[in-house]
C-alpha cells in the first residue's frame, strides 16, 4: 500500500503568532516532524502544505520532502481538513503521476511525535481491513477525566456527567481516551467521502509526555523543558 504523508502547517494562528515556526529549543516547530516523517518506514512521498513562505523554505530544505504552496481560500480558520488533503493529492497526481492508498495528516503543533509513533498508527490501519481509519490518542489522567468533570449553575458545583455518589481513586477509574491530535490515517474510502476519522477507527496510545499539543506560549514552554531535563527523548 502506497502511502502519502502531509505536514498542515498554515500561517494563520491566532493565539501563537507564527506557531509553526516558532523554536522549540533552538528549532522550529516544524522541523520536529519533517524529522520524524523522513525517517519513517511507511510513508512513501511527504508533502508539507502551507500558505507560510517561511514555512515552505524550511521544507524545501529536505530532500524527499516536497513544500506544496497551499491556496489562500484552503487556509482559513474555517477551512476543512479533507479540503487541502484534497488539493495535496490532486497536485500529486497531476505533477509526479502519483496515487495513493492511504493518506496521513502529521501535525506540527505535536513536535514530539516519532517516526516509530507515526508507523504505528499506519500500520494499525494497514494490518487491519475491517478498518477505515486509525489516529494516535492518549489517556486521560484523573484530573481531566470525565468521571471527575463539573459544571457550575448559579455557582452551585454539579456533576457534568452524571452524579459522583463515591470519590473514585486514581486507580478506580475506568480508561478514558482522547485523540492527541498528532497523527490521522485514513482510507482513500474515506476521503472520496470527504471524511478523515471515520467510525471503524483504530487507536494507537502515546504516551502523555509525547502527546503535547502547541496551542498556547505555555504548551510550548512546557514541551521545552521535557526536551531540556531529558524527560522525553524526540526520536526523528
Amino acid at each position: 500500500m502506497k502511502v502519502l504523508g502531509i505536514i498542515p502547517a498554515r500561517a494563520g494562528s491566532k493565539r501563537i503568532v507564527g506557531k509553526n515556526m516558532k523554536l522549540l529549543c533552538g528549532k522550529p516547530l516544524t522541523q520536529y516532524v519533517i524529522e520524524s516523517t523522513m525517517t519513517s518506514k511507511l510513508l512513501d512521498r511527504i508533502i508539507v502544505s502551507s500558505d507560510d513562505s517561511d514555512v515552505l523554505e524550511l521544507a524545501a530544505q529536505f530532500a524527499h520532502v516536497i513544500p506544496l504552496r497551499r491556496p489562500d481560500e484552503l487556509a482559513t480558520d474555517t477551512s476543512p481538513a479533507i479540503d487541502y488533503v484534497i488539493h495535496a493529492l490532486e497536485w500529486v497526481k497531476k505533477n509526479k503521476g502519483e496515487t495513493f492508498d492511504i493518506v496521513a495528516i502529521i501535525q506540527p503543533t505535536s513536535p514530539l511525535t516519532t517516526s516509530q509513533d507515526i508507523d504505528a498508527t499506519i500500520e494499525l490501519l494497514i494490518n487491519d481491513t475491517r478498518a477505515d481509519s486509525s489516529v494516535s490518542v492518549m489517556r486521560l489522567n484523573q484530573v481531566t477525566h470525565p468521571f471527575k468533570l463539573k459544571t457550575i449553575k448559579d455557582q452551585w458545583l454539579k456533576p457534568f456527567l452524571k452524579e459522583e455518589k463515591i470519590i473514585l481513586q486514581a486507580g478506580e477509574l475506568p480508561d478514558v481516551y482522547t485523540r492527541n491530535g498528532s497523527v490521522y490515517v485514513a482510507r482513500m474510502d474515506n476521503i472520496e467521502k470527504g471524511i478523515i476519522a471515520g467510525e471503524q477507527c483504530l487507536a494507537h496510545i502515546m504516551p502523555e509526555e509525547r502527546s503535547i499539543d502547541i496551542n498556547e506560549l505555555i504548551d510550548l514552554e512546557f514541551a521545552e523543558f521535557l526536551l531540556q531535563r531529558n524527560k522525553v527523548v524526540h526520536s526523528s
